[in-house]
């Protein structure tokens, strides 16, 4: 096997450099980018003879530009320099993600011992990580006690007990309840205080002595009305107010997360606006993004292992297939059940091509994973240019958050897919001194 993909850490040289890293030249990189992905994809899976090869050599396997990574990084520092990035550990705690961050000089958000250990691993101090989970296991806590990871979340008096019996010197955020109600995936349901009892929990822990220095919230994953964004900065200005009365000295907000690609610069617009109106600059601004950096940064190819013909329900006359990859819902696909996503298929390798391109009309399929399950389904129905067969090979992008991390091993499946890691960016490379 080549090189490339003989250490999981290699990295293919950039293949644009831009210098003034406006938007016009983060997009020209990108589109040059996806063509050095898909490149990759074609070579590794051209590698492999479905007839011959040993069990698991077929395996689904992902292609990780890094370099994405950085364009997105660029693109925060363009819209949002005030704020802070930590890194949203459980999207995607890849380890090169990781030690990336690092280096960019981010911050990590952890919810659990394991994460605030893999942070630790990157080599970073535990000032700059946030244990943001406002309800925490007590061995936990005691061992990021141990660690020095003094930051952390809370939203209710139980907590607060909680800490000073096992943490007392932890630097505390006390968050609040946001309106959710319009994103993908909500956490007002489970996480927040609301502003009824906000005043009460700063007493109590002013009472305990414990150490409150800053107001967290989070609109909901994969938010969709920027208003959200303007809501929760003015409730966590009263917030501050509030504590400041009681004597606390706040001095950071963590504005949480909820930011995508696809609409990141009007909702920074509006969340940079409402930081300007009711939080002078002598106070720190932290937020907690995840799949805004490494959504698009992997993509996922998969081999068709089985097809069988049937009729198109929505036009009788016509053949249609039923095709079934060795990933699926319980694998890398569990972004369709647990993060509301709809991956779109793109083929990869095609017997029917000539030349690389396909040589039949379009053709309907649904698409089904591996395992012995029917809900295991990614796709109900997909329209592609080509007749896929038994060893075609499907590519989908938009596939690095949610992912690999809450991929299963039901049915006896691999959950540890190989990853090929690139470098579409010069800046990403000479960071990961590659």
């Amino acid at each position: 096997m080549p090189k490339l993909y003989d250490k999981p850490d290699f990295y293919v040289n950039n293949i644009h450099q831009f210098s003034n890293h406006g938007a016009d030249d983060l997009s020209q990189s990108r589109l040059a980018a996806k063509d050095l992905v898909l490149n990759v994809l074609k070579k590794r899976a051209a590698e492999v003879d479905t007839d011959r090869c040993a069990p698991g050599e077929e395996d689904a396997f992902y292609v990780a530009d890094m370099g994405e990574v950085y364009r997105q990084h660029l693109r925060w520092k363009m819209n949002l320099s005030r704020v802070r990035p930590f890194y949203a550990v459980k999207c995607n705690p890849d380890p090169e993600v990781l030690r990336l961050m690092a280096k960019l000089g981010n911050g990590f958000d952890c919810a659990s011992k394991a994460e605030i250990d893999m942070a630790l691993s990157t080599g970073v101090d535990p000032s700059r990580i946030i244990y943001a989970q406002p309800c925490k296991t007590k061995s936990y806590l005691r061992h990021a006690a141990k660690v020095g990871v003094k930051q952390m979340t809370f939203d209710n008096a139980d907590e607060l007990y909680k800490i000073k019996a096992c943490y007392p010197e932890a630097e505390l955020y006390l968050r609040i309840l946001t309106d959710d109600s319009n994103s993908l995936c909500q956490f007002s349901m489970k996480f927040g205080a609301s502003l009824d009892v906000a005043r009460q929990l700063l007493e109590l822990a002013h009472q305990l002595e414990l150490k409150i220095v800053g107001v967290s919230f989070h609109v909901g994953s994969g938010a969709e009305d920027p208003k959200a964004f303007l809501k929760a900065v003015q409730d966590a200005r009263l917030v501050f107010d509030q504590a400041a009365e009681i004597g606390h000295e706040l001095h950071t907000l963590d504005v949480g997360g909820g930011f995508t690609g696809e609409t990141f610069e009007k909702f920074a617009a509006v969340l940079d606006s409402a930081l300007e109106t009711y939080f002078p600059p002598n106070i720190r601004i932290i937020a907690e993004p995840g799949r805004y950096y490494v959504g698009g940064a992997f993509t996922l190819a998969a081999n068709i292992i089985a097809r069988r013909g049937v009729q198109d329900p929505e036009n009788p006359s016509k053949d249609a297939y039923m095709i079934y990859l060795n990933d699926g819902v319980y694998g890398n696909f569990s972004n369709i059940i647990f993060d509301h996503q709809h991956p779109e298929a793109r083929i990869l390798s095609c017997a029917s091509e000539i030349n690389g391109r396909p040589v039949s009309e379009d053709v309907t399929y649904s698409i089904w994973g591996p395992t012995c399950d029917g809900i295991d389904v990614i796709s109900q129905r997909s329209v592609l240019p080509g007749l896929l067969d038994v060893g075609d090979w499907l590519y989908f992008e938009e596939m690095g958050a949610y992912t690999r991390c809450s991929a299963t091993r039901f049915n006896g499946f691999s959950d540890n897919h190989e990853v090929i890691y690139i470098s579409s960016e010069a800046g990403a490379s000479a960071l990961l001194e590659y």
